[in-house]
């Protein structure tokens, strides 16, 4: 009887112990993300003031991302998206100058490609990439901005503590 129960304990705990570990996401691009400035390019321009990324992964599967950057103007700005690696366009919450949907494709286990989207148009192409030590985040964008103006930056982040 108490070995029995011992088993049942043991095999509880096991059981507990996977679910555990599977619900957590090794996926590179979870973490809290801030631009670097000096190292970013940003053709137009000008540059943002700062810029803040925390991507965290849902139960379902799902990355939600939710930004926070201060406009060269001093706007702020604030939005979040959740999305998966399907190729489906997902909706923006809050206030996204360049997009109001984007779709994600992975490409491998550092890299993945984004479309963002407004009104249904395309707007701009995102090359995303982490670094194999996971501390850098570089994202190369090409399309239009809010404006109309060719884009073409080189966005690079530092993963935060």
């Amino acid at each position: 009887m108490r070995i029995r129960t011992l088993a049942v304990v043991v095999l509880t705990l096991a059981v507990a112990l996977t679910v555990s570990v599977a619900g957590q996401s090794k996926d590179s691009a979870v973490g809290t993300w801030k631009a670097n400035l000096a190292k970013s390019k940003y053709v137009p321009g000008p540059a943002p003031k700062s810029s803040t990324s925390k991507i965290v992964a849902n139960a379902d599967g799902s990355l939600t991302q939710t930004t926070d950057a201060v406009e060269a103007t001093g706007a702020a700005v604030h939005y979040e998206i959740t999305f998966k690696f399907d190729g489906k366009d997902y909706a923006y919450k809050g206030t996204n100058p360049n997009a109001d949907s984007s779709s994600y494709k992975r490409i491998d286990d550092h890299t993945y490609d984004v479309m963002s989207k407004k009104g249904g148009k395309a707007t701009v192409t995102s090359h995303v990439t982490y670094s194999a030590d996971g501390k850098i985040r570089t994202v190369t964008q090409t399309g239009m901005d809010s404006t109309g103006k060719a884009a073409a930056n080189l966005i690079v982040y530092d993963r935060q503590p």
